[in-house]
């Protein structure tokens, strides 16, 4: 049988959504890449037009389509605090919604199904390192949860798909993750704190700054999604994908003023609602099932990222909601 795969990538023009779909245009696969371009835009895959087995659609993820496909990367869904909770109702649409259409698709094509869910599943841990088989500590009404809780729906959808309807399906969960394509305006603490430092503004840290990330490079992120579409169906997953360093928010914005150079103060503000304190994956899963572990040191891939940063014009892009200007 051909090695050729017909791939639907949801949410394929966002920032992980394209690379994504960069990398199995390369590999020859035949791409369809869908997104309503909320968070993201046309310009993330214009070098993938003229490719003949790369297809664009623009479509909202929460109203039903009919393809023919054999994989399904299902990416759609904004990702940011001031994103999604911008219009919270659509957020937790695009989870359930998203997730019940794609799953519709997949029952129907027999087709393999990879839902990207995140580590917000965890909410505010109180376990750290956070495994796998934490169930998590949310807040079901908080500001928060229309993505935590939206994600978490998707998880029990997907697993029970899996379970009654037999469908093939993998669960990822993403931790923080940054590189070049990043919009500008995503408001994640990595592109805040670059733009900030390259226009020599004040770098903006929510609360003490002792809160601590872990961040993930693109491409390593991107290996180990594929790396678990393909990988054994008898490891379906739950498992997490990110990189184990972990580093206070305060630890990061002077990182990120060494290198570019920056002049720019850190101030403080007041802490968001039910922002986590500690977020670090454990990676053991990963490790085990799909012999993945991340490679790029965190300097290394913030020198990558500040260079696209410094070649693009900030003027093109605008602020995808009014709660990051």
């Amino acid at each position: 049988m051909s090695q050729i795969q017909r791939i639907l990538v949801t949410g394929g023009a966002g920032f992980l959504g394209s690379h994504l779909c960069e990398r199995l245009v390369a590999e020859g696969h035949d791409v369809i890449c869908l997104d309503n371009f909320f968070t993201s835009q046309k310009s993330n895959v214009a070098h993938l037009l003229d490719e003949p087995n790369f297809e664009l659609i623009r479509h909202d993820v929460t109203h039903p389509l009919f393809l023919e496909v054999d994989e399904i990367y299902n990416l759609a869904c904004p990702a940011a605090p001031g994103h999604y909770q911008y219009n919270p109702i659509k957020t937790m649409k695009t989870s359930v919604m998203g997730a019940i259409n794609v799953l519709g698709m997949a029952k129907r094509c027999r087709a393999k199904v990879l839902q990207a869910s995140t580590s917000e599943v965890y909410g505010d841990p109180e376990v750290h390192p956070q495994p796998e088989s934490y169930r998590g500590s949310v807040n079901p009404v908080g500001l928060r949860s229309c993505y935590d809780e939206g994600k978490r729906a998707a998880e029990t959808l997907f697993m029970d798909y899996h379970r009654m309807n037999h469908v093939n399906v993998r669960l990822v969960r993403i931790f923080n993750t940054y590189g070049p394509r990043m919009h500008p305006y995503d408001g994640r603490v990595v592109s805040n704190f670059i733009r900030q430092a390259i226009n020599g503004e004040d770098i903006t840290i929510f609360g003490d700054g002792s809160q601590t990330r872990s961040f993930c490079y693109r491409d390593d992120l991107v290996e180990g999604i594929i790396r678990m579409m393909n990988g054994s169906d008898d490891f379906v997953g739950p498992v997490n994908i990110g990189n184990p360093g972990e580093f206070t928010i305060r630890e990061l914005a002077e990182v990120v003023i060494e290198l570019t150079g920056s002049k720019s103060k850190m101030v403080e503000r007041p802490l968001p609602a039910d922002d986590p304190t500690q977020r670090q994956p454990d990676i053991a899963l990963a490790t085990q099932h799909l012999g993945w572990e991340p490679k790029v040191a965190l300097r290394e891939g913030l020198k990558t990222t500040i260079e696209w940063f410094q070649s693009i014009n900030l003027d093109e892009y605008r602020a995808p909601t009014p709660n990051y200007v």
